[in-house]
C-alpha cells in the first residue's frame, strides 16, 4: 500500500460543470448566438486578440478556454493576482515552441488583467503585434479606465452580461440531472426555492452553483431543497456591490441620474440597491447633498437644508434608523423643481479664471483699512448698495479692469429661480437706464 498516495481532491460543482462545448455554454447570446460576429470568427478560426469585460461569474474563463478547443490553439493561463513579468516571458517561450514543434498558435489568458500595472501591460506589446500569441484578458473593471490605449488599441472589447433566469435555470437543470454534477443524488428543487437562488446569485452562475453544492450537502437524498434550507444557509446574503468599482460607480451615477430625472421610485430603487449591496449610507448622503446644489440648485434652496438635515440624522443615529431620512431628502430631491444654472455658472466662472489669469482688483472694491490705502486710491468711488434706490447701485462695475463684464448665471423659469430671474431681468433694465454706468477702456 502506497501511504504517500492520496484520492485526488474533488473539484467544485461549478468545475465539474464548466461547459465544454460552446452549445454547452450559457448567456451571452448576444455574442455566441449563431450569426454573431464572434461566434463566426470561432467558427471560422478567425481568432484575435480580445478582452472579455464583464462582472464575476458570466464565463470568461471558460469562453476563453471554449475558443482555444474550437480552434485547436494552445492555451496558456496566468493569473494577475499572482504574475508577473516573468511569468509573462515563460507563457512566451512556451508560445514559441508550440509554433515551432507544432506549429499551433498559443492563447494568453490573463485572468484579472487590470490589477497588471502599465508597465506589466507594456510586456505583452510585442508579442501581440508579431502575432507570437493570441492575448485573452479578462477583467471586472471597466478596460478604458485600466487598460493601456496600446494594449485596448490590438484587442477588442468584448462585454459580457450578468446571467439572466433562463441561463441560471440550465445551470440548474444541469446540475441536478446531470452525473457529473448532483444527479446522483435525485434531488428536487421547486421553482420558489428557485428564485431564492437566482436572487442570491444575482447573475453570478458560479455563485448560484456554489450555492446549490452547498444546499445539497444539507438536504436528504432524494429529497427537496427547501425554501426553509435556503434561508438558513444564506442568512443575509449581500448582492453585487464592490465599492470602488465598475457596479459602485454604475449605481451612483444611475441614483444620481433618476433624481436629475424626477422619477422618486427609480430614485428609491437604486438607493435601497445600494443600502442593500452594503455600501455606506453616509457616502451616499454625502453625495445626495451635491445633488441637491447641482440638480436642485435656487430653485428649492431648502433642498439643500434638507439634505444637509438628512445627513446629519444618518451620523446621528446610524443604520437603519438614519436611513429613513436620507430617502426622505432623495425622494425630495427627485421631486423637487430642478435647475442646474448654479452649477453651470460656477463651472464656467471657474474656466474663465483658469484661462485669464490673475487681474487686478479694481481700486474701488478694494478695503482701505490703512491711512496709506486710502491715499493710493483705495476704496474711492465705492458706491454702497444700501444708500442707492432700492438698495441696488444701477450700472456699477464689479469686475476687474480687464476682464469685460460676463454672463455666468441664467436663472431656469421654474421653482424659486423664476423669481430670481425676474428681478435680475428687473436689475439689467436699470443697469441699462443708469447715466453712471461704468464704461471699459
Amino acid at each position: 500500500m502506497d501511504l504517500f498516495s492520496r484520492e485526488p481532491v474533488a473539484q467544485p460543482l461549478a468545475a465539474r460543470l464548466r461547459a465544454a462545448s460552446l452549445d454547452e455554454y450559457v448567456g451571452q447570446e448576444h455574442l455566441l448566438a449563431r450569426g454573431k460576429p464572434l461566434r463566426e470568427a470561432l467558427e471560422q478560426g478567425a481568432l484575435h486578440s480580445m478582452v472579455f469585460w464583464g462582472p464575476p461569474g458570466v464565463g470568461k474563463t471558460t469562453l476563453a478556454r471554449l475558443l482555444a478547443k474550437v480552434s485547436d490553439a494552445h492555451f496558456e493561463t496566468v493569473s494577475a493576482v499572482l504574475a508577473g513579468v516573468k511569468e509573462i516571458r515563460q507563457a512566451v517561450e512556451i508560445a514559441k515552441q508550440q509554433a515551432a514543434q507544432y506549429g499551433r498558435r498559443t492563447i494568453l489568458f490573463v485572468d484579472e488583467v487590470h490589477r497588471f500595472n502599465k508597465s506589466q501591460q507594456d510586456a505583452f506589446l510585442p508579442y501581440v503585434e508579431d502575432g507570437t500569441l493570441i492575448f485573452i484578458g479578462a477583467t471586472t473593471e471597466n478596460p478604458s479606465f485600466e487598460l493601456n490605449n496600446a494594449l485596448l488599441s490590438r484587442a477588442r472589447v468584448y462585454v459580457l452580461k450578468s446571467l439572466d433566469e433562463a441561463a441560471l435555470r440550465r445551470l440548474v437543470t444541469r446540475a441536478l440531472t446531470e452525473s457529473k454534477g448532483l444527479g446522483d443524488l435525485h434531488l428536487s428543487l421547486p421553482d420558489e426555492s428557485f428564485q431564492i437562488l437566482m436572487a442570491a446569485a444575482d447573475g453570478d452562475g458560479r455563485r448560484l452553483l456554489n450555492l446549490l453544492e452547498n444546499a445539497s450537502d444539507l438536504a436528504e437524498e432524494g429529497g427537496e431543497i427547501s425554501v426553509e434550507l435556503l434561508q438558513d444557509l444564506l442568512g443575509d446574503s449581500r448582492r453585487r456591490f464592490d465599492k470602488g468599482g465598475e457596479a459602485f460607480y454604475d449605481q451612483i451615477s444611475a441614483l444620481h441620474k433618476s433624481v436629475r430625472g424626477s422619477n422618486p421610485d427609480a430614485s428609491l430603487y437604486w438607493f435601497a440597491r445600494m443600502i442593500d449591496g452594503g455600501c455606506d449610507p453616509l457616502y451616499i448622503a454625502r453625495r445626495v447633498v451635491r445633488m441637491a446644489s447641482e440638480e436642485v440648485g435656487n430653485a428649492d434652496p431648502r433642498a439643500l437644508s434638507l439634505c444637509l438635515s438628512a445627513w446629519d440624522v444618518q451620523e446621528r443615529l446610524g443604520s437603519p434608523e438614519g436611513e429613513l431620512a436620507v430617502a426622505q431628502a432623495i425622494v425630495y430631491l427627485a421631486c423637487a423643481p430642478k435647475s442646474n444654472a448654479v452649477y453651470s455658472a460656477f463651472n464656467a466662472a471657474m474656466r474663465d479664471v483658469r484661462e485669464n489669469g490673475s487681474a487686478e482688483v479694481p481700486l474701488h472694491l478694494r478695503n482701505a483699512p490703512t491711512r496709506l490705502m486710502k491715499e493710493l486710491g483705495y476704496g474711492n468711488e465705492y458706491r454702497y448698495a444700501h444708500d442707492e434706490p432700492d438698495a441696488y447701485a444701477a450700472g456699477e462695475d464689479y469686475f476687474p479692469e480687464a476682464v469685460e463684464p460676463r454672463h455666468y448665471y441664467d436663472p431656469v423659469p421654474r421653482g424659486l429661480e423664476s423669481k430670481i430671474r425676474d428681478k435680475l431681468e428687473h436689475l439689467a433694465r436699470l443697469d441699462q437706464q443708469s447715466p453712471r454706468q461704468r464704461r471699459k477702456t
